[in-house]
């Protein structure tokens, strides 16, 4: 009997190690590199520049194209090797350590002018592939470049400071004093700002900012996909305004599980890549994945009518502007700001919240005070002195919603708001939607929130387990003297039998005795 002989690629094995540093496994680096034009693979003079090497995939692979595409025009294996090692491929590692593990994939040796690197032209250890320890530019506690905290990224020497080299410099071209024709790359996506989960904040569009500086013909990079509709206003919301106005972009590749590229490794709302091709502008092909197929193509532009963020199931699109055809108001109105009360206070200079003064047992002049995070129990009581918000709130008919629910995912994530009691509050985990005049409209209002139909529209932004107010943009408001069903909203808006079966293959069943709803 035969045995077939394994002999898997080292670099597909590191890029399920962990989740600290998201590495690309060669068959996702190809694919993205797929999206380049063919005839780039036979240009003796285009540059490529990778900006964010960790295990020098991009650039190992890169050179297998150029070793084919070049062997016509350099005949000599050696000589091919040299010109493109030393005149066309370009990287700039992440770490002292990635820089290391970069040269020995492409140039088969930790030093570039090393005994066994396989170019013979390199005078110095790092060749192309560069590497300088950065420090971080503090102004006002925070780093002008990347905003990273200088409580927890101002560090000893011996210790990572995470100052990655491409973006923390104003000018970037003159890492290699020369022009690129083509930035592909995988940056780190986010930093940790002191706080806790999801406190974290991004960094990835820097990255694809500071590419965009250096004016490249073409850019492609894989990031998170939470710029299509999340992100903190004044980090992320600039950057989506940017990418989805530039009509460069010309493919994009999105993946709503980030598993489906990099096994092992959970990103909410998954990821994304993309094409930036400077000179020529039009619509974007838009690639929905799922698993190991491509369940829709649809070439569009990436800001629809009416809509300030991506819509990311093109089937969606035809639906939504049958909904927005009415003009009715957005159910959004009807949700509360973050922090409806006023208890999220924090320790000047310090992401730490300070306790709200609640007691777990009533007394005179409290009201009930709803909360998660600090005790299991989540009822208690505070004075009503304590509330420096919407206090005219307390007494009406409200209903109670967490601020951050499930993961993204639109057949497990249910949005399940409840009744708290009058003369009640809550802190900042929570959201209220309304108040209303009558028990009844509230009633209506559930009836409402209950239908595939509203979790379908809420999933057209919602794809993190953020659950603030945005996210119920697309939502309609309804006339909630009366209780609504999917059948109902379907025929009000005339929706077909396809667009029917689309939205039940999107939304898991309504089980409103579960509530996958995540508070803080």
């Amino acid at each position: 009997m035969t045995q077939t002989s394994y002999n898997p690629d080292v670099l597909s094995c590191l890029a399920n190690l962990s989740n600290d540093e998201v590495f690309t496994p060669p068959s996702l680096a190809n694919d993205i590199l797929d999206l380049l034009p063919s005839e780039l693979w036979s240009n003796p003079h285009a540059r490529f520049l990778d900006p964010v090497s960790k295990s020098g995939v991009f650039l190992r692979e890169m050179a297998k194209r150029l070793m084919l595409g070049l062997e016509s025009q350099i005949p000599d294996k050696q000589k091919r090797i040299n010109h493109i090692f030393s005149q066309q491929l370009y990287g700039i590692a992440i770490t002292d350590l990635t820089s290391l593990l970069s040269r020995r994939s492409v140039y088969c040796s930790k030093t570039a002018n090393g005994r066994y690197s396989v170019c013979e032209t390199f005078v110095d250890e790092q060749g192309n592939i560069r590497y300088e320890r950065m420090k971080h530019t503090w102004q006002g506690e925070k780093c002008i470049y990347c905003g990273a905290n200088q409580e927890v990224y101002d560090r000893e020497d011996a210790s990572e400071t995470y100052a990655y080299n491409f973006i923390h410099t104003d000018e970037p071209e003159k890492i290699f004093n020369m022009k690129f024709d083509v930035i592909v790359g995988n940056p780190p996506y986010q930093l940790s700002d002191g706080g806790h989960g999801a406190s974290a904040k991004p960094i990835y569009h820097k990255f694809v900012e500071q590419a965009q500086k250096l004016n490249p013909k073409y850019i492609s990079m894989i990031i998170p996909a939470r710029w299509f509709a999340g992100g903190r206003v004044g980090e992320l919301s600039n950057f989506r305004d940017e990418m989805l106005k530039d009509k460069r972009i010309r493919i994009i590749h999105d993946f709503q599980d980030a598993r489906d590229c990099f096994p092992g490794v959970e990103i909410k709302g998954g990821v994304n890549y993309f094409l930036w091709d400077r000179d020529n502008k039009g619509k974007c092909k838009v690639h929905t994945h799922i698993g190991k197929s491509v369940v829709s193509v649809s070439e569009r532009y990436l800001l629809e009518e009416g809509a300030s963020t991506f819509i990311r199931n093109n089937e969606a699109i035809p639906i939504l502007k049958k909904i927005q055809e009415k003009k009715e108001k957005s159910f959004s109105d009807l949700v509360s700001a973050n922090d409806p009360f006023g208890f999220d206070v924090r320790i000047e200079g310090s992401m730490t919240r300070i306790k709200p003064k609640y007691k777990l047992s009533p007394f005179k002049e409290a009201v009930k005070f709803y909360y998660n995070g600090w005790r299991k129990e989540g009822l208690g009581y505070i004075d009503k002195k304590y509330v420096k918000k919407n206090e005219d709130w307390l007494a009406e008919n409200k209903l109670f919603v967490a601020k951050a629910i499930g993961t993204g995912n639109a057949k497990t994530d249910l949005i399940k708001p409840f009744v708290p009691d009058l003369n009640s509050c809550s802190s900042e985990t929570y959201l209220v939607i309304g108040p209303f005049q009558s028990k009844k409209i509230m009633d209506n209002v559930q009836s409402y929130i209950a239908t595939k139909f509203f979790h379908f529209l809420v999933s057209l932004k919602k794809i993190t387990q953020e659950a603030r107010r945005g996210v119920y943009e697309f939502v309609p408001i309804q006339d909630f003297s009366e209780p609504w069903t999917d059948e109902k909203l379907y025929t009000k808006y005339s929706l077909t039998e396809e667009e029917i079966i689309f939205i039940d293959s999107m939304i898991r069943p309504m089980d409103l005795s579960q509530n996958s709803g995540e508070d803080e």
